[in-house]
């Protein structure tokens, strides 16, 4: 027997323009933050925006705009609170800040339970900070979430890039949308990535450079706005997405 819900997630992103997936082929590589920014840029250019963690075993958008005591409303389903003017759904809005040992179908169960009781309502823009890594939940976001195209975040790490040099296979496998890559973090110059990405076809963003100010910055959106970190996003996005 279907899921009746799967037909109710089809219509909350009816009036949801376009949806940005950041992911990772791993943990540490600043996803979070890239998505975090991403989502405030486009804001700042007037859009409406969306945010939505994804990330059950480690969230951390809530952290870094220093989001607190923030719940949804209920009206047949929930509506997303407001957080820094984006409509902002994570799971701490009911774990706080607890583990969610979720595993194999209980994430899937999870995932789909999330996506068919949150309305956006109208947006431009949903960004979507993954899970890291090609398992189940990426997997699963993939399949339920209409319209999805991924920016896919590496550092200039080698380890790191072979992880996400996996997921960008595998998307090109499935026929899902890449809008590019971003190197974040980068200290020295090399075109290691940047090479490998264009040799596979698709498209380098661009890269950030290492921001020792953005530590200092979590939970003040203010002060992040304010960042090398922050600004560069907002120049590498624009023309792309």
């Amino acid at each position: 027997m279907s899921d009746p819900r799967l037909a109710v997630i089809e219509r909350r992103f009816e009036k949801v323009g376009k949806v940005i997936a950041v992911s990772s082929g791993k943990g540490g590589v600043g996803k979070s933050m890239v998505a975090t920014a991403l989502a405030l840029n486009l804001r700042d250019k007037g859009y409406k925006v969306g945010l939505l963690d994804l990330d059950f075993t480690s969230p951390a958008t809530h952290v870094i705009m220093g989001v607190e005591g923030l719940y949804p409303e209920e009206d047949y389903g929930i509506i997303p609170p407001l957080a820094h003017d984006l409509r902002y759904m994570s799971i701490t809005h009911y774990s706080l800040d607890e583990p969610a040992p979720l595993r194999g179908v209980d994430v899937s169960n999870a995932i789909i339970e999330l996506l068919a009781i949150t309305k956006w309502g109208e947006l431009d823009y949903l960004v979507v900070d993954m899970p890291p890594g090609i398992g189940d939940a990426t997997l699963d976001t993939i399949r339920l979430i209409p319209k999805i195209q991924f920016v896919v975040v590496s550092t200039p790490s080698r380890v790191a890039y072979q992880s996400v040099r996996r997921m960008l296979l595998l998307l090109r496998q499935l026929g899902i949308p890449v809008t590019g890559v971003v190197e974040n973090m980068v200290m020295k110059p090399s075109d290691y990535v940047k090479s490998d990405v264009e040799a596979l076809g698709l498209a380098y963003l661009g890269s950030v450079d290492f921001d020792e100010d953005i530590e200092a910055s979590l939970g003040d959106v203010d002060a992040l706005s304010e960042t090398g970190f922050y600004k560069r996003i907002g120049e590498i996005f624009p023309s792309v997405i």
